[in-house]
């Protein structure tokens, strides 16, 4: 019985709010409220975000830990006033992968931009004198993960940020007020990169031949919003009707997938062997699109062929995402407004400023400005519409030697 009278590290209690944002949740911080040795970089935060989701989890369920053992639910979120001039808040996220023990901080995540736009409010973090009694809230949100600008146009109702509406998202069961985002210069135009890091709108993607006979698939790789390889549907033996269960239960199928992810990565210059997609399994995506079908989402709602442009499904963390990642819809409005994309020919060809596209969950709509500068396209901003919610606040407990 000796081993009862063990000392053990108590839990220590850290400031926290766990929020809805767009169809993901996570777990937000403000910078200040976090243990000392956690407020910079390092493996003393990824240590404390991973317990706060409950990773890495052998039995993927996050049983020990506030994730939801999906992609979309295992995320953590810095929010602190802005470093940078015109902006309110720097918001840092992290992704935490569920069965590994890393933290991939090399993107975006877009539908908790949302929420980070409502938590600024929540947490204080900008200026009074900025937020309006009654009318909407524009909050300048400098993105850390890729250093970019994104503005939330929030909603307040006597003073506070308002949360409930009537705004309906597909894959959200409750309405919401509407958010709307606009990601400013969404391009990834780092160390002067190209939106399209190849120089190419479609490229000849070499891929093991047990992925496609021939060992040939054709591409449209960008970085806008976040890093997407876009493919056709019918390309890998797909419709783009399918829903998680379809494809999510198959290890084969998901194999297949990481192996196009693997050799896009290569492509764009995002890892220099295929061993260093391993620990970055955020990005980039690999999404499939296909013209519009008539198909039943995952509630059982009919979506009809007309009522979209063309149908997107996208994977995330290696798995197939249950709505769309709102980084991953930025990468397909951009695509869209680019004639001569594999996006673009899946919506009819042309020119777009705004696309609706059907997904596992069901439709979204999302704008953008795309123009041609000398002989390079760019994207000026891409807009859509999301909505967020506080779920609870207080504090999370973490065993105390974690941090």
């Amino acid at each position: 019985m000796a081993h009862l009278a063990q000392a053990h590290a108590a839990q220590v209690r850290i400031p926290a709010t766990y929020m809805r944002g767009g169809t993901s949740k996570g777990v937000f911080f403000r910078l200040q409220d976090l243990p000392e040795s956690c407020r910079v970089p390092g493996a003393a935060r990824d240590r404390l975000f991973m317990r706060v989701i409950g990773s890495p989890d052998p039995y993927a369920a996050h049983t020990d830990g506030m994730g939801g053992a999906t992609s979309s639910t295992s995320k953590c979120v810095i929010l602190s006033k802005s470093s940078q001039p015109d902006h309110d808040v720097d918001y840092l996220f992290g992704q935490v992968s569920i069965d590994k023990p890393f933290v991939d901080w090399s993107g975006n995540c877009g539908n908790l931009t949302t929420a980070a736009g409502a938590f600024a409010i929540h947490a204080g973090l900008v200026d009074p004198a900025r937020i309006p009694e009654n009318g909407v809230c524009s909050v300048r949100v400098w993105q850390a993960n890729i250093q970019k600008s994104i503005i939330a146009h929030v909603p307040v109702s006597n003073g506070q940020v308002q949360e409930l509406g009537d705004f309906e998202l597909d894959g959200v069961t409750f309405p919401a007020a509407e958010i709307v985002l606009e990601f400013l210069d969404p391009s990834d135009d780092e160390d002067g990169g190209s939106m399209f890091p190849t120089g190419n709108l479609v490229d000849e993607l070499e891929v093991p031949t047990d992925v496609v006979a021939g060992g040939i698939l054709k591409a449209t790789m960008i970085s806008a919003g976040i890093p997407t390889i876009f493919v056709n549907a019918e390309d890998i033996g797909y419709q783009g009707t399918e829903l998680r269960e379809d494809i999510n239960g198959n290890p084969e199928a998901l194999a297949r997938f990481e192996a196009i992810r693997v050799a896009g990565a290569l492509r764009m210059g995002l890892i220099k062997t295929p061993e260093e997609a391993l620990n970055r399994q955020h990005t980039p995506k690999i999404a499939f699109v296909s013209p519009p079908k008539t198909y039943s989402a995952s509630s059982g709602k009919q979506i009809q062929a007309n009522e979209v442009d063309l149908l997107v499904r996208a994977l995330s963390m290696g798995k197939l995402h249950h709505a769309m990642m709102g980084t991953c819809a930025v990468a397909i409005g951009t695509a869209a407004a680019v004639p001569g994309t594999l996006v673009n020919l899946a919506a009819g060809g042309g020119e777009r400023e705004s696309v609706r596209f059907g997904h596992p969950s069901g439709t979204l709509k999302v704008g953008a400005e795309a123009r041609q500068v000398n002989g390079e396209w760019e994207v000026t901003k891409a807009v859509m519409s999301r909505s967020a919610r506080v779920l609870m606040e207080g504090y999370v407990r973490v065993p105390g030697d974690t941090v």
